[in-house]
């Protein structure tokens, strides 16, 4: 079907048809340990989603972990729902756009992730199938996001520093710090004291409660961009309180895992800035929806990351483009995580910390099948 047969007459794509669906799991070594609250990440074992139609193919990746510690949903319980449940919802259907995928699996209650990883693959399907790159799908107003970097707890402050020291030299334009209570006030201040007015913020990964929260008042004089989810995922009372004792704004991440939460929070000033991630709010169209809602507010929003291989970190880099993301993401280099990524080209940091938006159709970036092969653990088909 030629380009011009797949676009209406306001320039979207006219519907999606998918007659295959692919799961495959991936198990790829992070280059070097990743530790937050939670613990500490060697390897990832990833879901993939394939979608194929029309002779075209798109790709998602399924954010879940192994383990239940950032989600419910894990690898696991993400395949057996896409198996059992989500693919069925969409093979063989033609669907009028990528947007109305969520809403063909609204039946199953949650499962956010599992669901992100089938739409978002639909997104890519759609774009290919109209030749175009998928920012032009999603509404990105941008040919370059601002690219920050994600740090781990380390093993000591001086390896934290060293660190650091080697992210900027490589060009990011904001560092992220992972805390834990006993790993905090410490940190920050060497950090301050060696790279002063670097632009830094905090994740506790909701490690701390309103009585244990005297360290991150302590933080409140050390000129941080945001302190993100200090307190539980699923407690927006808890976080008003403590925003409202903080000059430093909040930015939630776990505890939005909804548009209708994002509104709870706004009213409720639980936060001043928000984490937008596809996957904890259910793919693209709900993304677009929380961006959109945080700009009505006057609420930044920035891109966040999950440790995804080259095919999840293209699709946020797409999303990224959109004009409410007025701040650095953690959409870092591909070689910081996996070497070598499953995709050419890998997603690369310019000098200037910045990642330019693919140009390519769809995610504009392909998977390499050699690699794929070498990482799967299991794989099944589905067809309509």
């Amino acid at each position: 079907m030629t380009r011009a047969a797949r676009w209406n007459r306001r320039g979207e794509p006219r519907d999606v048809l998918i007659d295959a669906v692919e799961l495959r799991l991936v198990r790829l070594r992070l280059v070097r340990p990743f530790e937050t609250s939670f613990g500490r990440v060697e390897e990832r074992r990833i879901l993939l989603v394939r979608v194929d139609g029309e002779g075209a193919t798109g790709w998602g990746e399924c954010v879940a972990d192994v383990d239940p510690f950032y989600s419910a949903e894990t690898t696991h319980t993400c395949w057996h729902v896409l198996e059992s449940y989500l693919a069925s919802a969409v093979l063989g259907r033609r669907i009028g756009h990528p947007r109305e995928v969520g809403g063909a699996m609204r039946h199953v209650r949650g499962h956010s992730m599992a669901k992100a990883a089938l739409e978002m693959a639909a997104w890519d399907l759609a774009a290919r199938q109209a030749g175009v790159p998928l920012a032009a799908l999603l509404g990105g107003t941008r040919e370059a996001i601002a690219s920050g970097v994600s740090i781990g707890i380390q093993p000591s402050i001086g390896a934290l520093v060293e660190r650091v020291a080697a992210e900027l030299e490589a060009g990011y334009q904001r560092v992220k710090v992972k805390i834990k209570p006993g790993w905090d006030v410490e940190p920050v201040r060497a950090l301050r004291e060696r790279f002063g007015s670097l632009p830094l913020m905090v994740d506790a990964n909701a490690a701390y409660t309103l009585e244990t929260a005297d360290p991150l008042l302590a933080l409140d004089a050390a000129g941080l961009m945001m302190i993100e989810q200090p307190l539980d995922y699923d407690d927006l009372s808890d976080h008003a309180a403590l925003q409202a004792r903080l000059r430093t704004a909040i930015c939630l991440d776990e505890s939005i895992a909804s548009i209708a939460r994002a509104a709870d929070a706004m009213a409720l000033r639980a936060c001043r800035i928000v984490n937008i991630k596809p996957g904890r709010v259910g793919g693209h169209a709900a993304s677009i929806a929380l961006h959109d809602l945080c700009a009505a507010h006057g609420v930044p929003v920035w891109h966040g990351g999950m440790l995804e291989t080259g095919i999840g970190r293209a699709h946020n880099v797409h999303l990224a483009s959109l004009p409410n993301f007025s701040l650095p993401g953690d959409i870092a280099a591909s070689r910081r995580y996996f070497d070598p990524d499953v995709v050419e080209p890998p997603i690369e940091v310019r000098p200037d910390g910045t990642i330019p938006v693919p140009r390519g159709p769809g995610i504009g970036v392909e998977v390499v099948e050699e690699r794929l092969a070498r990482a799967t653990e299991a794989v099944v088909s589905l067809r309509a």
